[in-house]
């Protein structure tokens, strides 16, 4: 098989984003805590969400490359894998809380509740994210889709107060405000280009 077709299929795309999962199953088999693990499913699942949400900025950017094409076709993969690193991220929280008196005591923290709204809105991007529900939904798939900017900011605020470091959110982050600002600035300058009249 060539490297073209390899690069191409499916399955080779969903290896490479599985293997940060992979790497924390080995650990957990060689006897790591689960609550070790927490944040590391926790940074993917970020991560992942911010590479698919910047690669609708990116296409502005860097027309016709072919590297942003290539991941623009798998953007739904990325996005459900980044639904999936949350999932795992939020079991791997429960089992290191250990009791739901435990769980409901964290619940009104700001760094808990912002974590549990964003899962809960990554599960319908999550699960109409296939060609099904895009015809299903018609119009209100991208409308649906959108929602996944206020799971950002939901993330962003998770991730901040829990960690008390704005540092390392920053560094992720700050490339997505900026493609996004970018993306903002070209729609308003083309909407003035087209409002303005001729001569």
């Amino acid at each position: 098989m060539s490297m073209r077709r390899i690069f191409n299929d499916t399955r080779f795309f969903w290896l490479l984003l599985a293997i940060p999962a992979i790497a924390m199953f080995i650990a957990l088999a060689n006897g790591a805590e689960p609550g070790r693990l927490i944040h590391g499913t926790g940074g993917f699942a970020a991560r992942f969400m911010i590479v698919a949400m910047l690669l609708s900025p990116l296409k502005l950017i860097f027309n016709n490359v072919h590297w942003v094409a290539w991941l623009l076709r798998r953007r739904r993969a990325i996005g459900v894998a980044a639904f999936l690193y949350a999932l795992a991220h939020t079991v791997l929280y429960l089992v290191d809380m250990g009791t739901l008196q435990a769980i409901l005591d964290e619940l009104g923290l700001l760094g808990i509740w912002t974590g549990w709204a964003a899962i809960i809105i990554f599960i319908p991007l999550a699960i109409t994210s296939n060609n099904t529900m895009v015809r299903v939904l018609k119009s209100g798939w991208k409308k649906l889709q959108r929602l996944v900017y206020v799971a950002a900011v939901l993330t962003l605020t998770h991730w901040i107060t829990v960690h008390n470091n704005t540092g390392p959110t920053i560094v992720h982050f700050l490339p997505l405000a900026l493609a996004e600002a970018y993306r903002i600035y070209h729609w308003v300058s083309n909407r003035r280009q087209w409002a303005t009249p001729d001569g």
